[in-house]
């Protein structure tokens, strides 16, 4: 059984005419093809190619592997196509939601490799605030949509025809101007030590973090500073600008416009679970290729879905 891939060696020698274009063709290095194709030559049991100083020709068994290579790698093209439609992955919509923190960090790469593998599907991104993704994909408006919850917090309602399967879950941290005394150390920050900082909230009007300005203002962290939306790249900034300290997710802290001290929390008290939303009812090839590629991207995930509080 010949192996495909030094047929195509093989091939492309015989089109360019020499192992150094095709090797360059190819993306190999010439000693490195040269190898390939001394596999192949004794695969075959006859030599395949003869070196002059202009290059490489073929040998009469050489012209007849070619030949026969053409049409092996013709057939393999084919039912790579023909799969591909099968599974519903040759052209078609895949429709995505997002939040920003995702959309600008964890969608990127994860749809570049999508691209990638699947060069035919049409893309479409829509942006959600948490929870309105969720009531997107209950509604059909789109096929995923990632969002997220916050722990603690009871999570918003989900519909019965939604799942959810989580693919990341990250810590909240402490952000505050730089050289803060509080972000001036590594170990992990107890929450009581927070009593008396002034506070950037975005409580009352964020419900999902309601729970966790709660929690904060148990320990006396004074809200001192309300941003009515959920914007973190402003409480960054402000926090940056030694206007109150804030808590925020790992990833948009680490990843912050302005300049901010960091420091981690005690562990396990804050958190912040990114999931992917989902209708399990219905199997759209292109939907599912891209949850199995979210979950190898961000290995943290779980890997059954769960579903959250479902409505009433």
């Amino acid at each position: 059984m010949y192996d495909p891939t030094r047929l195509a060696a093989l091939v492309a020698v015989a089109e360019a005419g020499s192992i150094t274009r095709a090797a360059d063709r190819l993306g190999y290095t010439p000693p490195a093809l040269s190898q390939q194709l001394a596999k192949l030559e004794r695969e075959a049991g006859a030599a395949l190619l003869v070196r002059h100083h202009r290059g490489t020709r073929l040998t009469e068994a050489g012209e007849v592997l070619v030949a026969r290579a053409r049409r092996v790698l013709d057939e393999l093209e084919q039912a790579r196509h023909e799969l591909a439609r099968l599974t519903g992955l040759s052209g078609g919509v895949l429709r995505l939601g997002t939040f920003p923190t995702a959309g600008v960090h964890l969608l990127p790469p994860a749809l570049s490799a999508f691209r990638r593998a699947h060069p035919d599907v049409e893309l479409s991104v829509a942006d959600y605030d948490p929870p309105a993704g969720v009531a997107a994909v209950a509604a059909g408006e789109v096929d995923l949509a990632l969002t997220h919850a916050y722990h603690p917090g009871e999570g918003a309602a989900v519909p019965a025809s939604v799942g959810l399967e989580p693919v990341l879950v990250e810590e909240l941290v402490l952000v505050t101007a730089p050289g803060h005394a509080l972000s001036s150390a590594s170990s992990r920050l107890p929450l009581e030590q927070l009593a008396g900082q002034p506070l950037i909230s975005m409580a009352p009007h964020h419900p999902a973090r309601r729970e966790v300005e709660a929690l904060l203002a148990e320990a006396g962290a004074t809200p001192a500073l309300l941003v009515p939306t959920p914007g973190y790249a402003v409480v960054c900034a402000l926090a940056s600008a030694g206007l109150g300290v804030a808590v925020v997710p790992e990833m948009v802290a680490r990843t912050a416009v302005t300049p901010v001290g960091v420091r981690p929390l005690e562990a396990g008290r804050l958190r912040r679970t990114i999931s992917v939303a989902f209708r399990p009812d219905e199997v759209a090839p292109a939907a599912e290729a891209f949850r199995a590629l979210l979950h190898g991207a961000f290995g943290r995930a779980r890997q059954t879905p769960v579903r959250e509080r479902p409505s009433r």
